[in-house]
């Protein structure tokens, strides 16, 4: 028969299981490593007016994902206002509204930035040309000759603009730079002469995080476009680029805020940095896009508690088969051991071992007395579980009473399988003898032991919880496993005749 479709199969499982996990991982950033922090910017915007006591409309622009800045979570306080969030050109925006207002006010609006690392790429529109940019005698003359001159001494739209900055400068400013200063603000006057020399810029509104710091403003900056490039210049020293600290607040060249029935209105702002785990940051920033971001994160804390346990399971039963295929290891009931690796889990090892051995031994001693009484293998079983529920009671009391907080942990070891195990342990001694029962007890026992600590880590642990992926590529491993059909490492002791006749 052809193995090929087995193989697809493998395959298939594996190809799937490697692109969701590198999907969550490039995607979603979600970190291969516990306990990894993230920079998380705190950003509080204070909108301050005095109302005409009529209606007001309040408008302020909201920053997006960029480059070295992604937006985790947003909330508005705004006594008695309406609130909307809108978006026009790509462009969002929140819209606070009220039928009367009366004297001064206050709205707040504070957001959380995740720190990226900035490399993604940033497109933008160039805005159009403004091609009736008028200039008052004899300020078109000016503008005409430091045009002409920073364009003498430039290759490039960039190049350009850091020009004619610098022909702003307190260095190199002459008549017609102090003259054109004397009319227009910097960056507006920047974006003029630009437009006039048929160059795309605008200008964009950014704030500079520090810690702490608090009534801050924004800045101007220049984005100037060449072809299908663009770059952010500092008007006020020509520095070409973003900096690392720069969260553009406004990136369409559109108002930042704008009051409609009041005046004397104002923005600043305060920030703060603090770090936090890597799971919490991304489970904020993508709490909502359930569809593509399909993970444990979206159901109840209760049950993500219960599936952090059950998806460590896989990594047990590869264990078991590495154990049992390769190794060639015995074991009392095929994966038994996972489940003794759950409680111990619960338990810890040391409590863990001393009550599992407990358990089984002074249960084998109780076996002995009912296979004694020819009982049915139904109610043997059953009195064998009950048997179990008591040994485990009366440990637990005992351990209450001596102080051993410890042993109360042994409930966790399920009942239902150590019950079989007694008995499959109990049936064999009489079978094979107390040789076989310790070889397949001591095997269990390792194997437990082993698992345990293959799914107590705590890079298993937040692999298998953060990437549901891992899971297929299990089973593309464990399915390859299945298919081995050479010898086990413990079988090759029969060939130890042969190596001493050599």
């Amino acid at each position: 028969m052809s193995r090929v479709p087995f193989y697809v199969l493998v395959g298939t499982l594996l190809a799937i299981g490697i692109v969701l996990t590198a999907f969550r991982y490039f995607h979603y950033d979600v970190p291969f490593t516990p306990g990894e922090q993230r920079q998380v910017w705190e950003v509080e915007a204070q909108i301050n007016f005095d109302a005409d006591n009529g209606p007001v409309r309040v408008d302020l622009a909201l920053p997006a994902n960029q480059p070295g800045f992604r937006l985790l979570t947003e909330n508005t306080a705004s006594s008695g206002y309406g609130l909307s969030y809108l978006r026009d050109d790509n462009a969002r925006h929140a819209q606070w509204a009220i039928r009367q207002a009366n004297g001064p006010q206050q709205l707040y609006y504070s957001a959380q930035f995740l720190v990226t690392d900035g490399e993604e790429a940033f497109l933008a529109e160039p805005p159009p040309l403004q091609r009736d940019i008028a200039w008052a005698r004899p300020y078109d003359t000016a503008a005409r000759e430091v045009i002409d001159q920073a364009h003498a001494r430039s290759a490039d739209a960039f190049t350009f603009t850091r020009e004619l900055i610098k022909a702003f400068t307190d260095q190199r400013q002459g008549e017609n730079a102090r003259l054109l200063l004397s009319q227009y603000e910097r960056p507006v006057l920047l974006t003029r002469l630009l437009n006039q020399a048929d160059v795309h810029a605008r200008i964009v509104s950014g704030l500079t995080l520090e810690d702490g710091r608090r009534r801050q403003a924004l800045t101007s900056w220049l984005q100037v476009f060449e072809n299908d490039k663009w770059v952010l210049i500092n008007p006020r020293t020509g520095e070409q680029g973003k900096p690392e600290n720069l969260l553009l607040w406004e990136a369409k060249g559109n108002a930042v805020l704008e009051v409609q029935g009041g005046s004397d209105s104002r923005v600043s702002f305060s920030m703060l940095r603090h770090n936090e785990p890597a799971s919490v940051a991304v489970r904020n920033q993508f709490a909502d896009d359930t569809l593509l971001n399909f993970s444990i994160h979206s159901l109840p804390i209760e049950e993500q508690a219960l599936f952090k346990t059950i998806l460590l399971i896989p990594i047990g039963a590869l264990v078991v088969v590495l154990l049992r295929v390769l190794v060639g290891l015995e074991t009392s009931g095929t994966f038994m051991p996972v489940l003794i690796a759950l409680a111990f889990i619960q338990t810890t090892l040391l409590t863990g071992l001393v009550g599992f051995l407990l358990v089984v031994a002074v249960g084998l001693v109780i076996r002995s007395y009912l296979s004694r009484l020819n009982l049915l293998l139904v109610a043997r079983v059953s009195a064998v579980i009950i048997t179990v529920i008591a040994i485990i009671s009366v440990f637990s009391v005992m351990a209450y009473r001596f102080g051993l907080n410890a042993g109360l942990t042994i409930t966790f070891f399920p009942m239902i399988i150590l019950s079989w195990t007694i008995e499959r342990m109990s049936i064999l001694w009489e079978e094979e003898g107390p040789k076989e029962v310790l070889k397949q007890g001591f095997g269990s026992l390792l194997t437990a032991v082993l698992a345990y600590l293959a799914m107590n880590n705590p890079w298993v642990r937040h692999i298998t919880f953060n990437f549901l992926g891992v899971q297929l590529i299990l089973m593309a491993v464990i399915l390859l496993l299945g298919n081995y059909t050479g010898y086990r490492l413990l079988e090759l002791r029969r060939f130890q005749p042969l190596a001493k006749d050599d």
